[in-house]
């Protein structure tokens, strides 16, 4: 994959606190996966930016190797990389998604 994607993620990633890498826009998403993360930010009203990957397919590769994450969605918090839906959910049950987002666990995001 080119610098130039890598240069682009790194950048949306730092001008956004919450950023989620999905396929489809928050009012649509094109998978169940990605409806599911949107759902569960929502219910926890935090402002967050959404990248629909499928409108881009150089995106939509290098988004996977820049984090070494096999799938979409990827949600990215406070220029850390999260996880993809299912380590979402989990920590969403367990209560730790709501102090990564308030900024007060960082230690809880996965490389």
């Amino acid at each position: 994959m080119t610098e130039p994607v890598f240069e682009r993620i790194l950048g949306i990633i730092a001008s956004n606190h919450v950023v989620l890498f999905m396929k489809g826009v928050t009012e649509a998403p094109q998978c169940g996966f990605s409806a599911s993360v949107v759902q569960i930010l929502s219910q926890h009203s935090i402002a967050f930016t959404s990248v629909n990957v499928l409108a881009d397919p150089e995106l939509r590769e290098g988004i996977k190797q820049f984090s070494n994450w096999p799938t979409i969605p990827q949600l990215y918090v406070g220029g850390e990389f999260i996880g993809g839906a299912d380590i979402v959910r989990e920590m969403n049950q367990s209560g730790e998604l709501a102090l990564v987002l308030k900024g007060e666990d960082t230690a809880a995001t996965l490389q």
